[in-house]
């Protein structure tokens, strides 16, 4: 079962393709064998990069199994990174605007890169690219929410904003945990498909309008703040609250399969990608109904 995060998809390959190479018992082995067995007869691709001989680094036996704690805990981790960083850059708005500004734009092309990295560079379960990537990401999240707050909305309600999309992002992931626990939507292999397709052509519309505000400097229908723009926003954060049962789904498989501790990690970044997805498209949505 592939996750619509790719962060996720990526941990469930690498787990896959070394299943080989460890054993504390013959129960540990049976284990590994079953999950990337399943694995691998559903994602063909994943199959592809566990017959590379290149492919994963060995892991120690030593290596405890994850338990869900180790998730929470790296999630938790993560966040308080990515929280600091975005108060600091958020400051230095007050100040700096130009400045801010930079470090978001900083921001965002590092986290671009450790993203790229964790999912092509074999770093999957590596605190390093995790931490970078909050960090970077902090500064991104930071003059985001100054961006919207203080420049979009004029920065009158700047504090119930923030409160308000915070809220509403620990709302969505608690409600989609609910859900997942419950069974009320069970990821099958035809809702991530559809998923993943839903999720690729938002990144075109994304893109796309980027690219015409860029060369233009007027924002498309999607972003004006305008009933389609609204429209928008409200499909993408449902997106983003769906793929949380896929990112649940695949942390779930893992924890399950025993695999090392250290993947907990990639599975905070995964949630972490999420979670600024959602409160970022949560913001722009409020900053709609509080333009001046």
């Amino acid at each position: 079962m592939r996750s619509s995060n790719p962060f996720m998809s990526s941990l469930t390959k690498a787990e896959g393709a070394q299943q080989g190479q460890r054993g504390p018992s013959a129960a540990y082995q049976q284990g590994y064998q079953s999950a990337g067995e399943q694995w691998g007869q559903q994602d063909q691709q994943g199959m592809a990069y566990q017959q590379s001989p290149n492919y994963g680094a060995p892991t120690t036996a030593s290596d405890r199994p994850m338990t869900i704690d180790d998730v929470v805990t790296k999630t938790g981790i993560t966040l308080a990174v990515i929280v600091v960083l975005a108060a600091v850059n958020f400051m230095i708005g007050q100040a700096n605007p130009g400045l801010a500004m930079g470090l978001t734009f900083v921001g965002a092309i590092g986290g671009l890169v450790a993203v790229l990295v964790s999912a092509f560079g074999k770093k999957y379960g590596s605190p390093v690219v995790t931490l970078v990537y909050a960090a970077f990401e902090g500064l991104f999240v930071g003059g985001f929410t100054y961006m919207f707050t203080e420049m979009t909305v004029g920065g009158a309600n700047a504090g119930s904003l923030i409160f308000q999309a915070v809220l509403g992002t620990i709302g969505v992931f608690a409600g989609m945990l609910v859900v997942y626990k419950t069974g009320a939507i069970r990821v099958t292999p035809k809702f991530t498909k559809m998923l993943v397709g839903a999720m690729i052509g938002v990144l075109v519309l994304v893109l796309g309008n980027f690219v015409f505000a860029m060369f233009t400097g007027e924002p498309t229908m999607l972003r004006d703040g305008g009933p389609i723009a609204i429209i928008f926003s409200l499909f993408c954060i449902g997106l983003a609250a769906l793929s949380f049962l896929t990112d649940f789904d695949q942390a779930d498989k893992l924890i399950r399969a025993g695999a090392p501790s250290r993947y907990a990690w990639g599975v905070a970044l995964g949630l972490a990608v999420t979670l600024v997805w959602l409160y970022t498209e949560i913001l722009r949505l409020l900053s709609y109904f509080n333009q001046d």
